[in-house]
């Protein structure tokens, strides 16, 4: 898209992206065919990239393929997932396939096409500092940009314990380095640590390897009560609704914290086909192939600390919550940390981090996801993919993705679509319409 001229000379735009993740690629979609939006969004990498780290065999979403980039906000926009599969030619090859999810891989790479298609979407320059006056100013390690309003999508990092950050290496590391990491397993002691989705996912990949190829043994340490399911069901999915979206905005912070909590397993439980795969194969290492010694479910577990231990391995702690008063130590030539992920510093805000008011961690947001402050109404700073604590659950799922995304193009814009129908159910309180009888 031309950018707008300006009287620095500089290159102008209505809207500048931060990051080209699922959350900016989609904003990005749908302004493509925008003229009165101009755009332009950068990311430091070289290329798209989406957990490339830890895209193994088998792994599927956990959404349905509506929930691209841009579907539930505009169908018919040339950016869908079915587009691209039109695109490459295999839109029947995909039905003929029945997939009762879709794999992750191909998602992965439907993204990728779509940032590669969009001409808007600019790789391998950082953004170095975003300061105002009269417009935003954005410094990058190429060149200096102006926009009337900066997008912010930088996504989320790995995280773990404070305690193993300076310890991260080829026997210690974060399950999205996986691929990269996990040369060799053959004949270790590995120890898998978190019960969520990716957790699961690695797990199973160790269990699934050839005779020749398996580990000796393979720990799987979780401070849940158990390996949990994600809940799928209809009423939950309700949950992941613009309209509930929208409700869940106007609670207490305490009400939304706590509901957080309660309701994690609708986002980052398990999937029922990944959990009955581990269990079938767990079946037959122990019964059928007598490899009884292969496989310990350590589930109710809150691991301590990792230290060094014999030979150069390490010694995993953990305490149960059940039992708070005594610990297990578990020995292990390999750690995994599948303990999620957090929202990306944000330092290259650093110059008008004073301007911008918090709720708590986060950024505080407006309904159209710009950060309330003390700049003119038409200049702003969006943020996605950083409100969970004031948008929910769905915030870091692909749920809504493509409506949050609408939303701040409507505001860019200065228009307004088309919302879906509410959910069926009436989730805030009515106030009387008139005295009891």
């Amino acid at each position: 898209m031309v950018p707008e001229p300006t009287r620095s000379g500089a290159e102008h735009y209505r809207c500048l992206g931060v990051g080209v993740g699922p959350a900016n690629l989609s904003l990005a979609s749908l302004l493509y065919n925008r003229p009165d939006v101009t755009s332009i969004f950068l990311d430091r990498k070289a290329s798209f990239s989406w957990h490339d780290g830890q895209q193994l065999p088998g792994n599927t979403l956990q959404v349905s393929l509506f929930k691209d980039l841009v579907t539930l906000a505009d169908p018919s926009n040339p950016f869908s997932f079915l587009a691209y599969l039109h695109d490459e030619g295999r839109l029947y090859h995909f039905l003929n396939a029945q997939f009762d999810a879709v794999p992750r891989v191909e998602f992965r790479n439907y993204l990728a096409w779509a940032a590669q298609r969009n001409e808007n979407c600019v790789f391998g320059e950082t953004v170095r500092e975003v300061s105002f006056r009269d417009v935003f100013t954005v410094h990058t390690d190429r060149r200096t940009l102006t926009a009337d309003n900066v997008v912010v999508g930088v996504g989320s990092r790995p995280w773990v314990p404070s305690y193993v950050r300076d310890r991260l290496g080829p026997t210690q590391f974060h399950v999205s380095d996986y691929r990269d990491t996990a040369a060799d397993l053959r004949h270790k002691r590995v120890v898998v640590i978190g019960g969520g989705q990716s957790g699961a996912e690695v797990f199973l990949e160790l269990i699934s390897q050839r005779p020749d190829r398996l580990p000796r043994r393979i720990s799987w340490l979780s401070r849940r009560g158990n390996y949990f399911p994600i809940d799928d069901s209809p009423f939950t999915n309700d949950y992941y609704m613009p309209s509930y979206a929208d409700y869940f905005y106007t609670l207490t912070r305490e009400a939304r914290h706590s509901f957080n909590r309660q309701n994690l397993l609708t986002s980052d439980g398990i999937s029922q086909t990944t959990l009955q795969e581990i269990y079938q194969r767990i079946y037959i290492h122990r019964f059928l192939d007598h490899n009884v010694d292969l496989v310990g479910l350590y589930p109710n577990r809150e691991v301590t600390d990792v230290g060094n231990g014999l030979y150069g391995s390490w010694q995993v702690t953990s305490r149960h919550n059940d039992h708070p008063e005594s610990t297990e130590v578990f020995e292990a030539d390999i750690v995994i940390w599948a303990t999620g992920f957090r929202p990306t510093r944000k330092d290259f805000l650093a110059p008008i981090a004073d301007r911008l008011e918090r709720d708590g961690d986060e950024l505080r947001i407006d309904e159209d996801y710009a950060v309330y402050w003390d700049g003119p109404e038409d200049r702003r700073v969006f943020v996605q993919n950083a409100a969970r604590g004031q948008r929910g659950l769905a915030d870091p799922n692909l749920s809504l993705n493509a409506w949050r995304s609408q939303r701040i193009a409507d505001r860019l814009g200065m228009v307004s679509s088309n919302e879906q129908l509410p959910s069926f159910i009436e989730w805030s309180s009515k106030p009387p319409t008139g005295k009891a009888p």
